[in-house]
């Protein structure tokens, strides 16, 4: 190969990687922040949780915002979640028959209302009916909303674009000066080579072209110092809300009892059951909830695509021999020894050398890859490694790439896994003769190769509790219950008394301390009597918010005779004394004392039922 011609491409190469470098190393100066949590607090601020999802998801516009703003409109009393069975999916919409005043409403806000308000029927929609059946306006829906969500922080000072103005100047000058380098070196090379029609204009033309569109398509948004200093304080909102392990299992129909702090939970995303039954068309593989490691959270999954992934080795090696074989080939046939680069007499000699560089260009491409993935290949052989995780998301592996009318690969599954090394993870190339193994929430363990992402030994090692939306039907209270339900309210204190809590925990403990809790809970703490750490959690709360309680933690070893109704799971016990709801949590040094909860719940029913026939 003429050495004018690798100096050419030297010269025009260097000059698109410079300012490739330059546009990464843009991109990495403005990420957005990751602010550290403010102390957990219960404190909410003027914010709407449409801006809140924002700046907790570093500046990200997801699902959340159009499905707390929904909350939010109902807390305010512009529509009404009711739901009349024991299934959160039967939850419907109800617009109330004097609304509020809506003229203060942001635009996002108004547009989901107007969607509430355009499908209803006589007032009334099935919650389940918010989703869109034509992707097209559902796309064009859900992007203007985010638009109008960003808008609204940009103006509040909360978010700004993360190229401005001066860097998008700034890479378009680097972008045109990479043009003129580019179109330079193509017209020195139309020079040498002698071409009536010289192609440095166009291809510097096209590179500016080509470079400042990219510059000029900002990647999203980033902090701001005020943005940076309310995200703070909103995820320590949102590690109080996480303390309230019952709250991510509250349905949307809780928000009558719990108001605004359902829908900033949804906003932060602690809301997992609300979340799961909201649906405005955003739901998303690609965002997967997860409660490996105790604590429901999300994960977001990136589903590979290419040759290389989820392959067998014989297949692997197979393509590199058959790449390295044609890049052979191909070489020996068009290489320089060929000679076929001069320039002949015979007519259409430099349209044939142009097709024979290119070949040649091609055949060394493909010696190098095939190269590259067997040095990769048998790599990966010795970096297999195993991952233990849960089973977020099961499906026949189909490219993200593909259309929906492009055919799948049935013999291999996509097997995305939370291993609790972060917020983020990459799918796995699971073999189809184990996918029906696996559920969603099971714990598995794998032997991975990490380069192909292929599984090549799967094992269950753990079911997931099913968690279904149809919770247990609460028993009306009749008889002696009913009489109960009407009897005043006991206090946390009066029913467990210091010496009983620290017979249970195994330790002296001091008197309850008062907890504040939002809505209309209850709740006290003990603290062990020497550091002061604390070992039990009590929660009471009465009502209809007290049936709510009791249909989420009504679940594991049932305890006869105590009560109107008692559970033990785990380190958490529930009792039902009439319409009243009591919730013990067993916390620090005192978890593993759980053998002692029914005693416990049995002194405190038997106290209730006592305060009651005296009330009687």
């Amino acid at each position: 190969m003429d050495p004018r011609l690798l100096l050419d491409l030297a010269v025009g190469g260097a000059a698109l990687g410079g300012w490739f470098a330059a546009y990464g190393a843009v991109r990495l100066a403005t990420r957005p922040a990751d602010p550290t949590p403010a102390p957990a607090t219960m404190e909410l601020g003027a914010e709407p949780p449409a801006l809140v999802s924002l700046l907790v998801n570093r500046w990200t516009v997801t699902e959340d915002a159009a499905e707390s703003t929904l909350l939010d409109l109902a807390a305010r009393g512009f529509v009404e979640l009711r739901q009349p069975g024991d299934d959160p999916r039967q939850t419907t919409l109800h617009l109330p028959p004097v609304p509020p005043d809506d003229s203060a409403l942001r635009p996002y806000e108004r547009r989901v209302l107007d969607r509430v308000r355009g499908l209803a029927v006589d007032g009334v929609l099935p919650l389940t009916a918010l989703t869109f059946r034509d992707p097209a306006r559902a796309k064009s829906w859900n992007k203007r909303l985010r638009a109008q969500v960003v808008a609204d922080a940009r103006a509040a000072g909360l978010s700004r674009r993360r190229f401005g103005p001066t860097v998008t100047t700034a890479l378009s000058a680097a972008a045109l000066l990479a043009g003129v380098v580019v179109g330079l070196a193509a017209a020195h090379y139309g020079s040498w080579r002698g071409t009536e029609d010289n192609p440095g204009l166009a291809a510097g033309v096209f590179t500016f072209a080509v470079l400042s569109a990219i510059a000029g398509a900002t990647p999203g948004e980033r902090d701001t110092p005020l943005g940076r200093q309310l995200a703070a304080r909103w995820l320590g909102v949102r590690a109080w809300l996480r303390g309230h392990e019952q709250f991510d299992e509250l349905p949307p129909a809780a928000v009558a009892i719990w108001d605004r702090y359902l829908a900033y939970g949804a906003a932060v995303g602690a809301t997992r059951l609300t979340s799961a039954v909201l649906d405005l068309g955003m739901g998303d593989r690609s965002l997967v909830w997860s409660s490996y490691g105790g604590t429901w959270h999300r994960v977001r999954v990136r589903y590979p695509r290419g040759s290389r992934y989820g392959k067998t080795m014989p297949k692997l090696l197979f393509s590199a021999a058959i790449s390295g074989a044609v890049g052979g080939f191909a070489l020996k046939l068009f290489g320089p020894s060929a000679d076929l680069f001069s320039t002949g007499s015979y007519p259409g000699a430099r349209t044939f050398a142009l097709v024979a560089a290119g070949i040649v260009a091609g055949a060394v491409l493909l010696l190098a890859s095939g190269g590259y993935t067997l040095v990769r290949g048998l790599a990966d052989l010795l970096t297999e490694r195993t991952v233990t995780g849960e089973v977020l998301w099961v499906q026949v592996w189909k490219s993200t790439s593909q259309g929906e009318n492009q055919p799948a690969r049935p013999w291999l599954h996509y097997l995305a896994v939370d291993d609790g090394s972060g917020d983020r993870t990459t799918a796995w190339g699971l073999p189809s003769q184990w996918a029906g193994d696996c559920h969603d929430g099971d714990t598995v363990t794998l032997r991975v190769r990490p380069w192909t992402r292929r599984v090549v030994g799967f094992a269950v090692v753990g079911h997931g509790r099913s968690r279904s939306l149809a919770e247990a039907t609460v028993p009306e209270t009749t008889g002696v219950a009913a009489a109960r339900a009407g009897a005043p309210s006991v206090t946390p204190q009066a029913l467990f008394p210091p010496e009983e809590v620290g017979q249970a925990v195994g330790l002296p403990v001091r008197p309850a301390e008062a907890v504040d809790l939002p809505g209309p809970l209850t709740g006290v703490q003990f603290r062990a009597a020497g550091d002061g750490a604390a070992v039990l959690a009590v929660q009471t709360v009465a009502g209809t918010a007290g049936q709510w309680i009791w249909r989420l933690n009504a679940r594991g070893q049932e305890l006869p005779g105590v009560g109107d109704g008692a559970y033990l799971a785990g380190e958490r016990a529930v009792l039902r004394v009439g319409d009243r709801v009591v919730l013990l949590t067993l916390l620090g040094v005192a978890r593993g004392r759980a053998a002692y909860l029914p005693w416990l719940l049995a002194q405190a029913a038997a106290r209730a039922a006592g305060r009651d026939e005296a009330v009687s």
